[in-house]
């Protein structure tokens, strides 16, 4: 067996195991949540209206947010943004989906970074969370912003 072969057996095993885990992910309580969730949103009338609103408000703050404080109508419009943010976290099926595609994102990235890591602690995972987590892949050092000193 030629060193080729045994890396095409190596890969076609790794990308079995790939595909195990894809469907161990597929079959979790997360997805199922999450499925059962999106579909509740998508056959929710006020939740889509809500989207909806918020969405043609959001598109009007950016308008304005491009000329920043001295739009005339960014404060007013960044109100009525915020109050539909309000509004869409008092609906129960959006929040409900909020939270299971939270999970599931959650899911995911622990998996991902379980992989990651079991290849090499320095390797870095992305999150698509807002906060960044402290290390060189936070922005900091080389990237212009605050140093954590975790960079190795």
């Amino acid at each position: 067996m030629s060193i080729l072969e045994a890396d095409a057996l190596d890969m076609s095993a790794l990308l079995i195991q790939a595909y195990e885990l894809g469907d161990s992910i597929n079959s979790s309580v997360e997805m199922a949540e999450y499925l059962y969730w999106k579909e509740r949103l998508a056959e929710d009338e006020d939740a889509q209206s809500l989207i909806r609103q918020f969405a043609k408000k959001k598109e009007k703050f950016e308008e304005c947010e491009r000329f920043g404080h001295f739009h005339p109508d960014y404060h007013a419009a960044l109100e009525e943004v915020q109050a539909l943010q309000e509004q869409m976290h008092e609906n129960s099926v959006i929040r409900f989906y909020q939270q299971a595609e939270s999970r599931l994102d959650e899911l995911l990235f622990d998996v991902s970074e379980l992989i990651a890591y079991s290849v090499s602690e320095s390797i870095k995972v992305p999150s698509n969370s807002p906060v960044p987590v402290s290390g060189c892949g936070s922005g900091g050092c080389g990237s212009g912003g605050s140093c954590s000193g975790n960079c190795g």
